[in-house]
C-alpha cells in the first residue's frame, strides 16, 4: 500500500518563466525523493496536490523546452 506524502510543511514556487501573473500559473515543491508534486497557484490551501515521478516530470520538462 502506498502512502501520500506529508507536504503540510512543503516549500512551494512557481516558475520563473510564468508570463501570466501571479496567480495564473503551478507551483512544485522541490526535495521530495522521487516524486514531484504541482498544485494550482490559485487555489494554494484547497487545491489538489498531483504526484509525478520525478523521471516523468523531467521527461515534461524537456519535451515543453524542445
Amino acid at each position: 500500500m502506498k502512502h501520500s506524502p506529508d507536504l503540510s510543511a512543503a516549500a512551494w514556487r512557481k516558475s520563473s518563466f510564468s508570463a501570466g501573473g501571479d496567480n495564473n500559473c503551478l507551483e512544485v515543491s522541490d526535495d521530495h525523493p522521487g516524486i514531484v508534486p504541482v498544485r494550482d497557484s490559485k487555489r494554494p490551501d484547497d487545491s489538489p496536490v498531483l504526484l509525478f515521478a520525478a523521471t516523468s516530470w523531467t521527461f515534461f520538462l524537456t519535451g515543453i523546452k524542445n
